[in-house]
């Protein structure tokens, strides 16, 4: 193999370049230019006093019935205190009583509910307004499907210095498939795989893109082990990784302490990913009994992106089309076995190609196929957050949490689709325009 002796891609020598060009891709580099200047800081928060690059802002959310994802808990006339983007108090304003500061900007939400933003588990974020476009639409924080040229890692790091004009992400990298095609271009290291009679399928080629990926700063790794549903030319159903494939990129990822998501459909393929010692299931239309029991024992999470397949049906293509009408139902049946059988589920809407999608319409889905709504609502707060390893500061309004918050026109446990049309968001303590 053209790459088993090559040594391991620096951390350092390249990364810089390979980093500025995925931010001039992304179009972050003008964000960020433009956010350094006061002018432009005041002008992008208009709504909440701002401390110095990526520092949140001072906001108090008041006056709205506050619901808690993890107890299901709800409090009304609740107020939100939020300091430097963090939650410094949440509760009954009786309760709260002088610890509500005075001199700091004011969010009423009289009339509304108020929950923690959502987290969109399986994204595609290529660019700045992609990522601003999220944010509107309620998804606080994400975690990347992949991008083609790191583009993710550039929208991470403007999440990290302007918060309010991207998700807090965790960035995939490059896509570890057997035909990484125009993304051998996105790193010098990545070029002697050009030489691969067969794509990236040996120890050693898998290896090294996961490595390029780690020395690169990606939080987690992304494969397939099937073909895409989105291509009429492809038939998801055939297999692409073996066991011992995947089993691969696992340990590659495991050794720079990442885990890895995969793309699957057919139940042997969904079987091979699981028990490979993946992270996390994507799509897994026809994952079977055995491999959820699997699943639940490992505690591996399983993310349908059922926002994906439901949007497969409205193709003009017929294929595409009948594919989504055959899969969703057959999806709908596999994520309600899921949640019977104990197995961890997070939200996610595979949105990409300039499109997002509100990831509350994969709530209401996950509702749509027998999950309780407090379940449902859980799959993109809470639970989604301990996929991402934020669930210690995401998915939740109380102490010590980010300052990320939906104001919806409704109670989203009698009707979960008031979390696509939000009417305020909050991110890191600064308000964005909702969608």
């Amino acid at each position: 193999m053209c790459v088993e002796n090559t040594p391991p891609p620096s951390g350092r020598l390249t990364r810089r370049g390979v980093l500025a060009g995925a931010a001039a891709l992304a179009g972050t580099s003008a964000v960020l230019a433009q956010a350094v200047s006061p002018a432009a800081a005041s002008g992008g928060a208009p709504e909440a006093s701002r401390g110095g690059a990526g520092r949140g802002g001072d906001l108090v959310v008041e006056g709205g019935t506050l619901l808690d994802p993890a107890t299901g808990e709800v409090t009304e006339d609740a107020v939100v205190v939020i300091t430097g983007g963090v939650v410094r108090a949440a509760g009954s304003r009786a309760r709260l009583g002088n610890r509500v500061p005075s001199g700091v900007p004011v969010l009423r939400a009289h009339g509304r509910w108020v929950l923690p933003g959502l987290v969109d588990a399986h994204i595609h974020l290529n660019t700045a307004a992609e990522a601003r476009d999220a944010v509107r639409k309620g998804a606080t924080s994400a975690r990347s499907g992949s991008t083609n040229f790191f583009q993710d890692i550039a929208v991470r790091e403007l999440a990290r210095q302007v918060p309010e004009q991207a998700p807090r992400l965790r960035a995939a990298g490059v896509f570890v498939t057997p035909d990484l095609g125009d993304t051998l271009l996105a790193d010098p290291e990545l070029a002697p795989l050009a030489r691969l009679r067969d794509g990236v399928r040996s120890p050693e080629a898998l290896r090294r893109v996961v490595e390029v990926n780690l020395a690169r700063g990606a939080d987690t790794v992304k494969t397939r082990v099937n073909e895409r549903a989105g291509l009429p030319e492809q038939d998801p159903l055939t297999q692409v990784y073996d066991h011992e494939q995947l089993s691969a990129i696992v340990a590659a990822a495991r050794r720079g302490g990442k885990g890895v998501l995969c793309h699957s459909y057919s139940e042997k393929g969904c079987h091979d990913a699981v028990t490979a010692g993946i992270r996390s299931l994507e799509h897994g239309a026809f994952v079977g009994e055995r491999t959820l029991h699997e699943m639940r024992r490992r505690g591996t999470y399983f993310t349908p992106t059922l926002t994906a397949i439901a949007g497969l049906a409205d193709s003009p293509d017929p294929v595409l089309a009948e594919r989504g009408r055959t899969y969703l139902p057959v999806l709908k049946r596999a994520v309600l076995a899921a949640h019977e059988l104990g197995v961890p589920l997070a939200a996610g809407t595979d949105s990409s190609g300039g499109a997002v999608d509100p990831v509350g319409g994969e709530v209401v889905l996950m509702h749509a196929a027998g999950v309780p709504a407090l379940d449902a609502l859980r799959t993109a707060t809470t639970g989604a957050a301990q996929l991402l390893g934020l669930g210690s500061t995401v998915g939740r309004l109380a102490r010590g949490y980010a300052g990320d918050v939906l104001v919806v026109d409704g109670d989203p446990l009698a009707d979960p689709g008031v979390l696509t049309r939000p009417a305020h968001v909050v991110r890191a303590g600064f308000q964005v325009q909702a969608a």
